[in-house]
């Protein structure tokens, strides 16, 4: 089914007091717009989905792999493309702003089940 929507309009989730979250998805593909605190941490994870992150305000700095060799920082109007199960780790810097597409959509957000961040 076809459907119009507004981000304004869209339930924020309070994941922790530094993450904001809004989530639209249908069977195969998740959106997310997030809203994060300066210094937040995704801790390093992996996932069969794949991940495309774009930032519309503030700095995030990527770490890739196990090793974490591989790093960069994206600011406003980048994108970085993840491909699935390549393990990643993200840190804030600066209040940021930015929008998360994922293939196929993410159960562990629907269910509760995403520990990694509520930490």
């Amino acid at each position: 089914m076809t459907k119009k929507l507004n981000w304004d309009e869209i339930l924020a989730e309070q994941v922790t007091p530094q993450m904001e979250r809004k989530l639209v998805y249908g069977d195969k593909i998740m959106i997310a717009k997030m809203k994060f605190k300066d210094g937040f941490t995704v801790p390093l994870h992996s996932h069969e989905n794949e991940q495309i992150t774009q930032v519309i305000s503030g700095t995030i700095r990527f770490w890739f792999g196990d090793d974490k060799k591989e790093t960069f920082d994206l600011n406003a109007g980048d994108i970085a493309v993840i491909p699935s199960n390549v393990p990643h780790e993200a840190m804030m810097i600066g209040d940021v702003e930015e929008i998360d597409t994922w293939t196929p959509i993410r159960e562990d957000w629907l269910d509760g089940t995403d520990d990694y961040l509520r930490k």
